[in-house]
């Protein structure tokens, strides 16, 4: 595995790097390409697709197949079309992509936080907080579809700036042009952007932004403070006049680099407490499924007033709330309290860490939703328990005797009798 080159092999690359590609690729696990090849199916023969992967990459005879496209309907409407390169593909970008990062990420910017070692959606938002109460205005930006129209030219320029593999700047000229293959079997050719979802995408995006965006931002707005998480950016202003300038040439600089922002979702918003008044248009955005907007807050000596929080975005719960009701909880009677808490721990889990950051009593009424699907899945399963006085006693016992058997008792333990 630690071989470095072959005999006649132009690219040095060695075996133990696409060994290392795929262990990533198998934690993330993910869906089939194109191919129909599922994880489960590439192990099978492992040791001999690994190989096929790692000759054709060293000798320049990889060539990736089309990325199979799925629609994901989007919180606001319509839908964003992500691309699902096959196992073995996935495998090879996160090979370039393990080298591209090495070169690009001591110099990327330190407001960048999207997919980036150490950094997360909180600690973005957790900075993004600190400075909605430092200065009044915010440039709210979104970038009209990124990922489609990110121009090959200047991406390939940028790859091209930070390493010297050939090889490297080879396959992402061919991951660029692969084809979509569409659900109906038809193959979309492509002549810009990096398809959202495959595994080089998001070094690739980033490096981009770095310099469209960051380091343009740092030459010529060196007080302007901004926080990017990959193309979700959000730019703080001291004054709604300064606000407007920057936007103005955002904008100009957006066209610049072939980019656009779409002009009815890109805002400049006024961070409204108790301190700042007035009235204005806008007065809340939406930040890595946080709404930002002015809320009630409770000072050290107990007082109640009004500051700028985040918290869960009403766009965010909508979502989850969708995905709870489809789970069915409490026609899931042939389940254990077990499976159920299996099955559900991992994802509300995940729910709690990332929306109940910031002013987690937001997340309350979700997590007692679940419980009302929890009582009314043991009034179903047991029939001495149908009355719902003898449910509740044994709710209380349940939560009592176990109360870290689901993950979000943590937090909420009633249960609402009616749902």
């Amino acid at each position: 595995m630690d071989e470095l080159k072959a005999p006649g092999k132009p690219f040095v690359i060695s075996k133990r790097a696409v060994w290392e590609a795929y262990e990533k690729v198998k934690a993330k696990k993910g869906a089939p390409g194109v191919d129909a090849v599922s994880l489960k199916a590439f192990d099978k023969d492992l040791k001999n697709n690994l190989y096929k992967i790692w000759n054709r990459l060293s000798s320049g005879t990889y060539f990736p197949p089309p990325v199979r496209a799925v629609e994901i309907p989007k919180t606001g409407g319509g839908v964003r079309v992500l691309g699902v390169p096959t196992v073995g593909d996935r495998i090879a970008q996160t090979v370039a992509a393990r080298v591209i990062e090495a070169e690009v990420e001591p110099i990327f910017h330190p407001d960048s936080y999207g997919y980036r070692p150490g950094r997360s959606p909180v600690d973005a938002a957790a900075v993004c907080r600190s400075r909605c109460w430092k200065n009044d205005w915010v440039i709210d930006l979104d970038i009209r579809k990124f990922f489609d129209t990110v121009p090959w030219d200047l991406l390939l320029k940028a790859v091209a700036a930070h390493t010297d593999k050939l090889w490297v700047l080879l396959y992402v000229e061919r991951w660029l042009k692969a084809p979509l293959q569409l659900p109906d079997g038809t193959l979309q050719e492509r002549d810009r952007g990096t398809p959202q979802g495959s595994a080089v995408s998001p070094v690739l995006a980033n490096l981009f932004l770095h310099y469209a965006f960051d380091m343009w931002m740092a030459r010529m707005f060196p007080a302007v403070r901004f926080e990017r998480y990959v193309d979700d950016v959000v730019v703080h202003c001291v004054s709604e006049r300064q606000a407007r300038y920057v936007l103005a040439e955002i904008t100009k600089r957006m066209t610049q680099v072939g980019l656009e922002l779409h002009p009815e979702k890109t805002r400049i918003v006024y961070c409204q407490d108790d301190n700042r008044r007035g009235s204005y248009e806008h007065t809340e955005f939406v930040f890595l499924g946080y709404g930002f907007r002015r809320r009630s807050a409770r000072s050290r000596e107990g007082a109640m007033f009004l500051s700028f929080l985040p918290a869960i975005s009403k766009q965010a719960l909508k979502r989850i709330s969708a995905e709870v009701r489809s789970w069915r909880l409490h026609h899931r009677t042939s389940l254990t309290e077990k499976d159920l808490a299996d099955w559900i721990n991992p994802i509300v889990r995940g729910w709690m860490n990332h929306y109940g950051a910031f002013y987690r009593s937001a997340l309350y009424p979700l997590l007692e939703r679940i419980n009302a699907y929890l009582l009314r899945w043991v009034r179903r399963k047991y029939k001495r328990l149908r009355g719902s006085r003898k449910a509740r006693t044994s709710w209380n016992n349940a939560v009592r005797k176990r109360p870290r058997a689901f993950a979000h008792w943590a937090w909420v333990t009633h249960a609402p009798t009616v749902w």
